[in-house]
């Protein structure tokens, strides 16, 4: 099981700020999870559509898209941080 974490606008959109699930056997890496993922509801699609728009962290580390994902704990999904 891996818990998955939604902040700001990307949470709004889902409807929930984390849900804990089984990952399907195709969802080996980031990418392949987002894609999936867009297919879980139209709130899910729609926050995931634009994917420059997002950002992943696996086990709290900054995660590429084709970075695999072997047996993660918590995955969190994010706009872009930017400071001031």
């Amino acid at each position: 099981m891996v818990t998955l974490l939604y902040f700001a606008w990307v949470r709004e959109m889902v409807g929930t700020d984390s849900e804990t699930l089984t990952l399907p056997a195709e969802a080996t890496t980031v990418a392949a999870l987002l894609d999936w993922l867009a297919t879980r509801s139209p709130g899910h699609d729609a926050a995931l559509a634009d994917r420059s728009r997002i950002r992943v962290a696996v086990d709290q580390q900054f995660a590429a898209p084709d970075t695999p994902l072997h047996n993660p704990r918590e995955i969190a999904i994010f706009p872009p941080v930017t400071g001031g």
